[in-house]
């Protein structure tokens, strides 16, 4: 039980006779006066009882994951799901089996799942500057795949002197791609195109 509606002499008492009944602190639940009552004559004539709906809040992270389950569910796979927070950043890792199908070509299902999580917490958890969302040390694999990438480029931009286009990437890796050429240079690197299909350039710097 999460939400119970409750009657007393005062809006007071209501609420108390409801936070006995929900086993829940005052802090942990909303509540929404239906009815402040009457006191009445004397006390008794034309008394009238205040009426509380009170509510538990539920853990806002809690409900991003609630809603991953509920996607992946629909997807054949029922995964544990680790939670961190820190610096307002949520991070979920993902424990389980069939896990290659939450990952997809280059990470693209996972970073779509990723992309829904982050809609999800703007929407619950407005507090909450990022969602990350990994499947064991994918994310750490990835990112050491795209450094060397970036570096494989690099080199090849300077013995041939003409530009690369990199696929479209989220905002996230592409980061990955700048930052690992940063101190390199004889290139430089940039962004091009809208989302979804925004893509990162290595050409050669002008010097």
């Amino acid at each position: 039980m999460n939400e119970v509606t409750t009657t007393g002499q005062s809006v007071e008492d209501a609420v108390n006779q409801a936070l006995l009944t929900l086993g829940a602190e005052k802090e942990n639940v909303e509540v929404e006066i239906i009815d402040e009552g009457k006191k009445g004559v004397f006390g008794l004539f034309g008394a009238k009882p205040a009426v509380v709906r009170v509510r538990v809040k539920e853990d806002p992270a809690e409900q991003v994951m609630a809603y991953l389950r509920n996607i992946m569910e629909k997807m054949g796979v029922t995964p544990k799901l680790q939670l961190s927070e820190n610096d307002r950043i949520m991070k979920i890792n993902i424990i389980g089996d069939n896990l290659p199908m939450l990952i997809g070509k280059r990470g693209q299902t996972l970073n779509a799942l990723q992309f829904l999580a982050q809609l999800a917490a703007n929407h619950r958890v407005p507090h909450y500057a990022k969602v990350m969302l990994d499947v064991g040390d994918y994310r750490e694999k990835r990112e050491a795949s795209l450094v060397q990438l970036a570096e494989r480029l690099a080199a090849q931009v300077i013995r041939t002197k003409r530009k690369v286009k990199l696929e479209p990437m989220p905002s996230f890796e592409r980061k990955i791609i700048h930052s690992a050429l940063t101190k390199n240079k004889n290139v430089t690197t940039y962004s091009e195109g809208t989302e979804p299909n925004r893509y990162v350039v290595v050409d050669l710097a002008k010097h």
